[in-house]
């Protein structure tokens, strides 16, 4: 049977979502404003309970000021600031109120939203109370809540940092990456823009802590907290009273005339962690290492990848350890994961036999101790290495 086709049921079909829209539209004016003063009053409330004793709350325009980008916004009070915060931890939208009076200490923490799993932003923030600028990054992580509590102490720092840029103090808001990029640039200038690599080091420098080479311009650099660059001439961009522009000038010629010969590691009894070594004209040693980390040791529960961490490690023929360097590694996204940041692995330069134990990753106790191991078996290698004549 043919249907008939009729546009009164369009017409009422229409009338009816329209008259939909507009109700919606009523609701939504009525309630979003009650929903808004329920949000400002909350965080109204927690203005005083994170500044026991402010009074005069005024909330500042924060587009006046250069201020860590974690900041959303920011109190005013006789007694200090109130920082506002929006920082990812396990998820995104952790956000936290964070006090700190005119003395620059955190006074009270508290947590307006958040997404994380385990609730440790729900107890990590007492923990915060009292710290400084200064204490702060030595503050510990929360063993296996290590992104939460991470991203918790990176609020309250950037809200420490955003009160001494409030009072009128100057704050380095680069990053450690940007940090060294600039720092490159400035002392090597034709650096400015190229791409740098940390240069591996295989022989002793001294108080030269680590080296990068910027192309076929030239090296800088890195010593107590100061940077040299050397450009392929020898001449030395920038200097200090710690080391001569002669010694200086003669990294280069050292690093470029350090080669490598592989060692046969066959019939000796060293650790099974040792995969192969090498040896330099000067008498040192470079490893390479497979460290049994969570990848292999860990809960099933959360994934084990079978596959071991590949650590490579030089020590002079005296057992000091000159550099380390995580080649590979398959732990646990951001926690285990750390044992590839220069920041951890570069711990182990100039660490001797027995003096490795204080080198940790907090929540990674498995990818810690595996890494920890593997390195600790290269100071007997050299004992074995050298008796044996090789």
């Amino acid at each position: 049977m043919k249907r008939s086709f009729s546009w009164s049921s369009i017409i009422v079909l229409s009338v009816i979502c329209l008259v939909m829209s507009g109700l919606l539209a009523v609701v939504n004016g009525i309630t979003a404003p009650v929903i808004k003063k329920a949000e400002d009053a909350k965080a109204n409330g927690a203005l005083a309970e994170v500044l026991p004793g402010g009074t005069g709350f005024e909330e500042l325009d924060i587009s006046e000021y250069t201020l860590p980008s974690s900041i959303t916004g920011v109190y005013r009070a006789d007694g200090g600031h109130v920082f506002k915060t929006s920082v990812t931890g396990y998820s995104s939208g952790l956000q936290i109120m964070i006090g700190v009076n005119g003395a620059g200490e955190v006074t009270g923490t508290k947590v307006l939203s958040s997404s994380e799993t385990l609730g440790a932003e729900n107890t990590y923030g007492a923990t915060t109370v009292g710290q400084t600028v200064a204490t702060i990054d030595g503050l510990d992580t929360v063993a296996g809540a290590t992104k939460t509590s991470t991203a918790f102490r990176q609020a309250v720092k950037d809200s420490l940092n955003a009160s001494i840029i409030l009072g009128g103090g100057t704050v380095d808001l680069r990053t450690p990456e940007e940090i060294l990029k600039d720092s490159i640039a400035e002392v090597l200038p034709a650096a400015a823009g190229k791409d740098f690599e940390k240069v591996f080091l295989v022989e002793d420098l001294g108080e030269i802590k680590n080296v990068y080479k910027v192309g076929t311009d030239g090296y800088v650099v890195e010593f107590d907290g100061a940077y040299a660059g050397i450009s392929n001439d020898g001449t030395v961009g920038v200097n200090n009273t710690t080391l001569s522009s002669d010694k200086l000038s003669a990294v280069p010629a050292i690093l470029e005339a350090s080669v490598l010969t592989d060692v046969d590691i066959s019939g000796l009894e060293i650790s099974d962690k040792i995969t192969s070594v090498q040896k330099t004209a000067s008498g040192n040693y470079v490893f390479m290492l497979k460290a049994s980390g969570f990848g292999i040791n860990g809960d099933a529960e959360y994934g084990i990848s079978g596959l071991p961490i590949i650590v490579k490690t030089s020590v002079s023929a005296d057992g000091v350890i000159l550099d380390c360097l995580t080649v590979e590694q398959h732990e646990s996204d951001g926690i285990g994961s750390v044992c590839e940041n220069a920041d951890y692995y570069s711990k182990y330069a100039g660490r001797t036999e027995g003096t490795l134990d204080d080198i940790q990753i907090a929540g990674a106790t498995y990818t810690a101790n595996g890494y920890r191991t593997a390195v600790s078996k290269v100071f007997e290698a050299v004992r074995k290495l050298k008796e044996a004549g090789k």
